[in-house]
Order: C-alpha cells, then sequence, then structure tokens
C-alpha cells in the first residue's frame, strides 16, 4: 500500500465556491477540510487562517448552507458547515466517488487556486486515479511513502496531526535533526510560530496519551 500526496491546480469553472472566493479575497489565504460527510447529507470541518467575521462572509459564496457554527482556535477559525449537497463540479464528484482509493484528511485549499491532498491506495489503483485526475485538472505527484496504519490521541486536532506529518517528512524527529521548525511552517503554509505551537500542543498530546495508556496497564496488573 502506498501514500500519495498530490497537488492540484483548479481552473475557475471546476473550483469550489469557497475556493474561488479563497483566491478573490485576501483576507485569507488557506482553508483545510478536515473532515467530511456523504454527499446526500454533506457535514463539514474546516479550518480557515482567518477571524470569525471573515470566514462567515466567506460562507456567504456557498448556496447550500443550511447552518453553520463558527469557533476560533489554532489562530484561525473552524467551521463546522451542513450543505444540502457538495457544490463541486459533477466530474470533479464522479471522479471522487469512482477512484478506488481513500482520501486522508486534510484538503488543503490555498489562495493561488492549487489544493493538495493525500490518497492511499494500491499502486496501480493510485495510478489510475493520477491518470484520471490529470485529465481533469493540472495534477502532479509531491510526495510517495509507504502506507503504515497507527492509531492517534483521541484529542488530537486535524491541524496537529498535519504538523506532526509534516514534521516527520522534513526529518525535524530523526536522530540528527535534519529539519526545523520553519520547514514545518513551510510544509504547512503557515507561520514558523505557528508550526512550534502546533507542534507542541501535539507532543503533548501524544505524551498524555502514551502516559495514560501506560497507566492503564500498569493498574491492570
Amino acid at each position: 500500500m502506498k501514500r500519495i500526496r498530490f497537488g492540484v491546480t483548479y481552473p475557475a469553472e471546476l473550483a469550489h465556491p469557497i475556493h474561488r472566493r479563497l483566491v478573490r479575497e485576501d483576507a485569507v489565504s488557506r482553508m483545510e477540510l478536515l473532515m467530511w460527510g456523504p454527499t446526500a447529507d454533506v457535514t463539514t470541518l474546516s479550518w480557515y487562517d482567518a477571524d470569525r467575521e471573515t470566514v462567515a462572509e466567506l460562507l456567504t459564496a456557498v448556496e447550500t448552507v443550511s447552518t453553520s457554527h463558527l469557533v476560533e482556535g489554532d489562530d484561525g477559525t473552524y467551521a463546522f458547515v451542513s450543505q444540502r449537497e457538495y457544490e463541486f463540479e459533477d466530474d470533479v464528484l464522479e471522479l471522487v466517488s469512482r477512484a478506488r482509493v481513500v482520501f486522508l484528511p486534510p484538503v488543503t485549499f490555498f489562495e493561488d487556486g492549487d489544493a493538495t491532498f493525500e490518497a492511499v491506495g494500491e499502486p496501480s489503483s493510485l495510478s489510475e486515479f493520477h491518470a484520471r485526475l490529470s485529465e481533469l485538472l493540472d495534477a502532479r505527484i509531491e510526495r510517495v511513502r509507504d502506507f503504515r496504519s497507527g492509531s492517534s490521541p483521541s484529542d488530537l486536532t486535524g491541524r496537529q496531526g498535519a504538523a506532526l506529518e509534516a514534521a516527520m517528512a522534513v526529518g525535524y524527529y530523526e536522530i540528527p535533526r535534519t529539519g526545523t521548525v520553519e520547514d514545518v511552517a513551510k510544509e504547512l503554509g503557515c507561520a514558523p510560530s505557528t508550526a512550534g505551537e502546533l507542534l507542541r500542543k501535539a507532543e503533548s498530546a501524544v505524551v498524555a496519551d502514551y502516559t495514560s495508556r501506560n497507566a492503564v496497564v500498569a493498574n491492570s496488573r
């Protein structure tokens, strides 16, 4: 099994309404789609690098929004949004629904029209998906790794998990260390101070989870 990070550039006619608004607005430059529901009844959790007022205005671009709840956090705003339907073009939705791969959060949308996401599957299925994706969008493979299963602490947020993934990718946890917080920040597209805070919180969550698990094991003996 392989894990591939793809990068794509959306033409305006195929981009989601929020992504098109993201390209035009100066107050927000990044949106991370952290969780999403089935197409018949769409519920999503996203994070934006902007304040609540900016995100509320941004969401007016989506006509199918039925409810939304905004919570500030991690130097930005989390948005819980319910929609009557996705507003991606049919070609994009069909490509995703027919793909024999699994998509991992987050899907990150940038102000320049680009997006990045990761998919897991057998090499043949991933190659087939990449070929079909390239027919529809300007697509590129940014990173290929073996897929390894593993559990995450229940209180680790999507942003914190992404920070740990980025830190592993740039060698931040290698011995000797070959990557820096600045390298992690570049991977995440955020300020070094934000990357450092995300790493500290993620590390704290991982250590707390580890110690609590070992305490349970010790008490059971």
